[in-house]
């Protein structure tokens, strides 16, 4: 018995001691390997750059539109020198995708936020190549905001109510708008903010020279200003709360031309100080259907068109029809003349405009969107005559001494409703069907309304008819989102 007991022993005591060495040889165990952590401060989606207090989130989105009734481009919309003939590209495809980084971290002031947006898109057809763009790039701290953002005059959101522009209102939108800006919260929902932005143009109209003012030569954004030297200082007060949302806004604007000639010493009208005042809202509708709102936004300016009719087109409305013409002449001012004699002071452009838009969801999976708006454009009488006389519809003199013949009136409008129905599949992929109409109001030259035109692209020299033109188009998206 003792025999057994010290053999089985021994045993044991070698078991232990083989197990001791075997594990001493073992390699030593590998240092904590650092994931990447969710980061829960700021939504869904952050997480924590590893060996930093910075969060970080990805995200994009890819889409295609297919549209008919569009000029050949779903950024310069359709009374954008529309020829409208055989060589008018009607059936237009657009290919779009963003990818956006948005990083936050905390400094004793508050959040520090950064977004960056890049994209491509494809925009006409013939399977172009795609160009490169970049709409977003922005700095947010301590309540100021600088860099390419979003006006502060903004309210009514086109993305968000339509897929086709029909006057633009003062949306800034997907091409975005640089600021430097600081908006002040004041608790349950009340903010105020104020800033200075890039100054938003539209064109000034130099009709110092008689029979010289044609639409392929009108000029887009920008043209006929004088050099940049003050920006527009814009200034909101907003409130969000449970029921919705409602802004008043006011933007100044410098107007200022550079010279009557050609020359420098030709001489040069006086600034002027143009307004854009505004107001918008927002009523949720919950009580007809949930997610149902209807939002709105009216804008009346003096010397400050754009910010009516930021960015439906280029320029001015021009639409051709066969031996037709639609025109629109769209001016933050109208000048000319020659210093000493007929020298006229810059005549402000007025404008006003309303947009607005009703969402119904019929169900989770499908919404519906009613939408319309309307912008009209007044001259005052001295600019008319000043315009008209360029296009040939008037006595044919400069700046003061110009006469418009009777019936020559150049204010205009234009308006248009649509209807979009989207197909939400998932909360990141829909399909959305648009159609919408258009209307340009055109201006007139009195008399027998017409007006000589030189050759335009492909449409000839010669007399051609003022009249109103109208315009249906109809468009299809796809979209989805990388992260919500």
């Amino acid at each position: 018995m003792k025999m057994v007991k010290s053999l089985l022993l021994g045993t044991a005591a070698g078991l232990v001691a083989m197990t001791g060495a075997q594990a001493a040889d073992l390699p030593v165990k590998a240092k904590p390997v650092q994931y990447v952590k969710i980061c829960s401060l700021y939504g869904v989606g952050f997480y924590y750059i590893p060996g930093t207090d910075m969060c970080l989130k990805i995200g994009g989105w890819v889409r295609q539109e297919v549209a008919y009734g569009y000029n050949g481009s779903m950024t310069l919309e359709w009374f954008s020198n529309n020829i409208n003939n055989r060589s008018t590209d009607n059936l237009t495809w657009r290919y779009k995708g963003n990818i956006t980084a948005d990083s936050r971290n905390q400094t004793e002031y508050g959040t520090v936020r950064s977004y960056i947006s890049l994209g491509a898109s494809s925009n006409f057809n013939d399977n172009e190549a795609a160009a490169l763009y970049a709409n977003r790039w922005f700095i947010q701290w301590a309540g100021f905001t600088f860099g390419h953002a979003t006006s502060f005059y903004d309210f009514y959101s086109i993305g968000a109510n339509q897929y086709g522009v029909i006057t633009g209102a003062s949306d800034s939108g997907d091409g975005g708008w640089d600021v430097i800006g600081y908006t002040a919260q004041f608790g349950n929902g009340l903010s105020a903010s104020i800033a200075a932005e890039a100054t938003r143009r539209s064109k000034i109209t130099n009709a110092g020279a008689a029979a010289a003012y044609a639409p392929a030569a009108w000029g887009t954004y920008g043209v006929g200003y004088g050099g940049s030297n003050t920006p527009d200082l814009v200034g909101n007060l907003r409130v969000d709360q449970a029921w919705g949302s409602a802004q008043i806004m006011g933007a100044v604007h410098q107007v200022s031309a550079p010279y009557y000639g050609a020359a420098e010493g030709s001489g040069y009208p006086s600034d002027k100080l143009g307004f854009a005042i505004g107001g918008g809202l927002k009523l949720n509708a919950p009580m007809i259907g949930k997610g149902d709102y209807f939002q709105a936004e009216a804008t009346y300016s003096v010397g400050a068109t754009r910010y009516n009719s930021n960015n439906a087109v280029v320029g001015d409305y021009v639409k051709y029809n066969g031996n037709t013409i639609g025109i629109g002449a769209l001016n933050d001012a109208v000048y000319g003349g020659v210093v000493g004699t007929t020298a006229s002071n810059l005549e402000l452009t007025s404008t006003w405009s309303v947009n607005a838009a009703y969402t119904h969801f019929w169900n989770p999976k499908w919404k519906t969107t009613l939408f319309g708006s309307y912008l009209a454009t007044m001259y005052g009488s001295n600019a008319n005559a000043m315009l008209c006389s360029s296009v040939g519809a008037g006595n044919g003199l400069l700046g003061t001494a110009a006469v418009a013949n009777a019936g020559c009136d150049m204010n205009f409008e234009v308006w248009g409703v649509g209807a979009r129905t989207q197909w939400n599949i998932t909360s990141d992929f829909y399909l959305g069907l648009e159609v919408l109409y258009s209307k340009l109001q055109s201006g007139a030259t009195g008399g027998a309304n017409t007006i000589t035109l030189a050759t335009n692209g492909t449409k000839p020299a010669g007399l051609y008819t003022v009249a109103d033109q109208d315009n249906w188009s109809v468009r299809f998206r796809a979209h989805k989102d990388f992260y919500p």
